[in-house]
């Protein structure tokens, strides 16, 4: 078994979704190519992959070894493309994280967690069917509840507001920090540091 891990960013692909709140977790690989120098390609697996070290080991040493997933399905049909980059690099569910939007957290807020309910995200509940088991660890950004009657799914289909664009570069740096503490350090020194407001 490999000591490599996988991170997933959610979204839609093309360029029409990728603004769109339900976009963030791409956003983040984004950044977190962006931090390992790895670029994204075409990958069999229907993802654009990049490879790369992630962070740095308590101590000093280069983080570890991290394959940088975004699946090229929709959103809800996630789950494909996840377990076969997941079976193809070997990588077992609880060193996959997945990096998603979520209605129920505050926008710019970050949380964590390993297993647990979907909250109606269907592209983790497609995920977990795909994977047969809840137990991988999710990162959360928090793009906050709609405002008013706006329907949920029209919410987060739509971009971020000028307002959110201007502190989102704040969310994105969070998310992307969450996920190398949890690599480096744990999922639990992770929560610590995410789940406490300074």
């Amino acid at each position: 078994m490999s000591e490599l891990w996988c991170v997933v960013g959610l979204g839609n692909p093309g360029p029409k979704y990728a603004g769109n709140r339900h976009n963030v977790g791409q956003m983040v690989l984004d950044e977190l190519a962006a931090r390992t120098g790895a670029r994204f390609a075409t990958h069999k697996t229907r993802c654009a992959v990049a490879e790369g070290r992630l962070g740095t080991l308590p101590g000093g040493a280069p983080g570890p070894r991290v394959v940088l997933a975004k699946p090229m399905s929709y959103m809800n049909t996630s789950g494909g493309p996840v377990s076969a980059v997941a079976q193809y690099y070997d990588v077992p569910p609880e060193r996959v994280v997945v990096v998603h939007d979520e209605l129920d957290i505050p926008f710019g807020d970050v949380k964590l967690k390993s297993g647990g309910g979907e909250g109606g995200h269907n592209g983790l509940r497609d995920i977990t069917k795909a994977l047969g088991t809840k137990d991988y660890l999710r990162v959360r950004a928090g793009v906050g509840r709609p405002p008013g009657r706006m329907d949920t799914a029209d919410y987060v289909l739509k971009d971020f507001s000028g307002t959110e664009r201007k502190e989102l570069p704040f969310l994105l740096d969070a998310a992307a920090d969450a996920v190398e503490m949890i690599l480096t350090e744990g999922l639990l020194a992770a929560q610590g540091r995410f789940h406490t407001k300074a």
